[in-house]
């Protein structure tokens, strides 16, 4: 069993940067973020497998870093050139095995999430 806990959200104005912690307990594999806007279906936006490698959505790609340091056992986001569409609530996730996913149905556990709000 894996348990993820984010933090980092809150409030920052367009263009500025954030970064989202999540500490995860037991033995993630590939780990990844998502994000659910109001009225939007969640959408994986990172994820990265246990040895590094990186995808990212295109919404994204050139403004968010993906990085994990597997001996504290803890998934970053680095949030950039942050827009108003990004404001949204951040989800960490976990796959019991297997390298990344890129949809969020590939993942098998869930943090509570984040907050991000972007104000224009």
């Amino acid at each position: 069993q894996v348990q993820l806990v984010e933090s980092g959200g809150g409030l920052v104005q367009a263009g500025g940067s954030l970064r989202l912690s999540c500490a995860a307990s037991g033995s993630p594999n590939a780990m990844g973020w998502s994000r659910q806007a109001p009225g939007k279906p969640r959408e994986l936006v990172a994820a990265i497998s246990s040895m590094g490698i990186t995808y990212y959505a295109n919404s994204v790609k050139g403004r968010f870093t993906i990085s994990r340091d597997n001996a504290k056992n803890t998934l970053y986001l680095r949030m950039n050139s942050l827009k108003s569409d990004d404001t949204a609530v951040y989800y960490c996730a976990a796959r019991r095995a297997g390298s990344y996913g890129t949809r969020t149905y590939d993942y098998d556990f869930w943090g509570q999430g984040t907050q991000v709000t972007v104000s224009s």
